[in-house]
Formats: C-alpha cells, structure tokens, sequence
C-alpha cells in the first residue's frame, strides 16, 4: 500500500531536461552546436490553481506561468520567461506537461476523435469551411439543426 508519503514525493522530483540547440537557436547559427540542460519540477494541483485564477482566459500567460513555476533551474521571473522566444516556451511547456502527468495519452485522443460533438464539428466545419472557432461557439441545438439539414440536403 502506498503511503501519503509515496504520493507526495513525485510533486517534489526533480528531472533535468535537455534542449535541444535546434530549439535553443532555430535560426541555426554557428554559436553553440552543444544542447543545454533545464532543471523542471512538476506542476502540483496547488501550481494549476494559482496559474489558472492568475491567467484567467489567456492561454499564453497560462503556458509562461506553468513554465516559470516549473523552472527550479534557472530560476526566472514571469517577465523572463516572456521574454523567451516561442518555440522554446512550446518545448518547455510539453516538456512541464510530460513530467506533470499532464500529456495527453494516445487513448484519450482517440476516445475525443471518437466523440459525436467532435465528428459533428469535423463535418460541419467541413461542410460550411467553418474554423474551429465558429462551430465551438454554436449551441447544441444550432449544431444538430446544420446536421439535419446537411443530412436532408447533401
């Protein structure tokens, strides 16, 4: 049986990452050919919610903040990792998501392909060259109205 101990533990690990030198420097000078290293910690429940009530509805300040509470070294300021450029923070923010628990598994992103509201906005986003945008902000009735009149009219 595992211990609250046991359970605890992995919120307080550690893990050094590498970046790569392509993610580094995209632009591909001859500065260093040599990747570099990042010391990460994962993200605790107390981390997701201090991070979202701090960036209420903005998705890039949500990905600096989990990025910046994840850093242990170098330790940086929200400002610094900002200041980053985006591919970067991109890499460092799957890398936070990966050690947190938090990626994805191939299993849940097939069970949400498989979903009836997902292959609805698939048809409809298809059908009327919606953006992903467009059919997320339809009701559910406006959704199975377009189904039924595609279906009635193809």
């Amino acid at each position: 049986m595992l211990s609250a101990e046991d359970l605890l533990a992995g919120g307080t690990l550690v893990h050094e990452i590498e970046v790569p030198h392509q993610v580094l420097n995209p632009s591909g000078s001859a500065a260093a050919d040599k990747s570099m290293h990042v010391k990460l910690q994962p993200l605790t429940v107390k981390d997701l919610q201090l991070i979202s009530r701090a960036a209420k509805e903005s998705d890039a300040l949500t990905s600096t903040l989990m990025v910046q509470r994840s850093l242990v070294e170098p330790e940086m300021s929200v400002p610094q990792v900002a200041a980053m450029h985006a591919g970067l923070v991109q890499y460092l923010l799957e890398q936070v998501n990966q050690i947190s628990g938090i990626t994805p598994t191939a299993q849940t992103l097939s069970d949400a392909m498989e979903a009836p509201l997902a292959k609805a906005a698939f048809v409809l986003s298809k059908a009327f060259g919606w953006t992903p945008q467009e059919v997320s902000e339809l009701t559910l009735g406006q959704v199975l109205l377009h189904l039924k009149l595609l279906k009635e009219n193809p």
